[in-house]
């Protein structure tokens, strides 16, 4: 007698801890569970696969993009689910990796655009290199973050028009900016636009991320996924991230968005 009496307490203990186990994981949640967004941000540059968006204007398909990370062999060693220690894996670096084309409006000629971004063991940028180009016209930016500097080539045809050297201490100036790039047809230009002048009166906003775990429906699944939020000039940016780092949606302003193929189909 005893020992059925032990053998169910232990299936109806098992019992219980699944039924809580499975209410946790996929029970419905009225409100989303914060997470620490170093934790996420390293989901994102550990990803093990790329993720191949479409991107969208105003419902509209336009173009597409491929992100993709790459991580030093050393990062792998780290348990996923927890931030890396910040004296940890101080050898290892990151790289992530954006490229695609997207029709403008009206425009006939798509937008390319080709951008890497390295960063060291600790997350902290290193240096960026970013391509827009439409049809021969090109754009070319680098910057190499511990020279606290950005250039900018403006080119058509492969000859170089406008080529410029900024600080980082420009870019926080709008007026600097502008001026530095559109010279003295800077006022005719932007002198009616009112974002320049909140720009200029209030200096270039800071961006805050907030990150937290929730589930959306994908194709027919509700799947848990990551979510970072923020806004730019009071318009939402939302970024849906995998449980494993890949990039599932992104939502911009002007109705632009990117998202997985799969997500079309719920």
């Amino acid at each position: 007698m005893p020992a059925r009496l032990l053998f169910l307490a232990i299936v109806a203990f098992w019992l219980t801890m699944n039924a809580l186990l499975w209410r946790a994981e996929f029970g419905a949640h009225g409100d989303d569970t914060p997470v620490p967004l170093q934790l996420v941000w390293q989901k994102i540059l550990t990803a093990p696969d790329a993720s191949m968006l479409s991107v969208y204007e105003n419902g509209r398909r336009t173009g597409f993009c491929e992100f993709s990370t790459a991580a030093g062999q050393q990062l792998a060693t780290y348990d996923a689910d927890r931030p890396l220690p910040e004296g940890g894996a101080t050898h290892a670096g990151y790289q992530l990796h954006l490229n695609g084309n997207m029709a403008m409006g009206e425009f006939t000629n798509r937008l390319k655009f080709d951008g890497r971004a390295n960063f060291g063991s600790l997350r902290q940028l290193t240096e960026l290199d970013l391509t827009l180009a439409v049809r021969q016209a090109a754009i070319e930016i680098h910057s190499l973050v511990t020279n606290q500097t950005v250039h900018i080539k403006c080119s058509d045809a492969g000859t170089p028009f406008l080529e410029r050297n900024l600080t980082f201490a420009d870019l926080e100036n709008p007026d600097v900016l502008v001026r530095s790039l559109a010279g003295d047809f800077a006022d005719g230009w932007f002198g009616g636009i009112d974002g320049l002048g909140f720009l200029s009166a209030n200096g270039v906003p800071k961006i805050s991320w907030s990150a937290c775990r929730t589930r959306v429906k994908i194709g027919t699944e509700a799947v848990p996924i990551y979510r970072l939020e923020t806004s730019v000039l009071g318009h939402p940016v939302i970024v849906d991230i995998s449980t494993l780092g890949e990039i599932l949606s992104v939502k911009l302003p002007g109705g632009i968005t990117a998202q997985i193929d799969e997500w079309s189909k719920s």
